[in-house]
């Protein structure tokens, strides 16, 4: 039988990603296959890709005028959108926001490639 985990993402150290800062929670529990991040999205986010982890964002907070893109297509955001991201697909926020990503197989920054 697995042990629960509590985690405030708030209070996690904030680590620099293509996209912002990210809170990243639960890479050491051994029972749960995933990461769990809480992001602020800068401006300038990076357009990247990752060959093997399957994302999927949920917008917390954004502008009106904020955008995601996924390869070529551009998607208007407002809170509460759901964005899943499988492996191979460019992508990239366009505007300041937060979102919660759950990430599988667990979050590993090797797995982060830019054009």
């Amino acid at each position: 039988m697995s042990t629960p985990a509590v985690v405030d993402l708030a209070d996690l150290p904030g680590v620099p990603c293509p996209c912002g800062i990210a809170r990243r929670a639960f890479a050491d529990v051994e029972s749960f296959p995933g990461t769990i991040h809480l992001t602020e999205i800068s401006e300038d986010a990076a357009l990247h890709y990752h060959r093997r982890l399957t994302e999927t964002y949920y917008i917390l907070e954004c502008g009106p005028a904020a955008r995601f893109q996924l390869d070529d297509e551009l998607i208007d955001l407002k809170p509460g959108r759901c964005i899943l991201i499988p492996p191979g697909v460019r992508h990239r926020a366009i505007g300041r926001m937060r979102v919660l990503i759950v990430v599988f197989p667990k979050f590993d920054p090797a797995d982060e490639w830019m054009d």
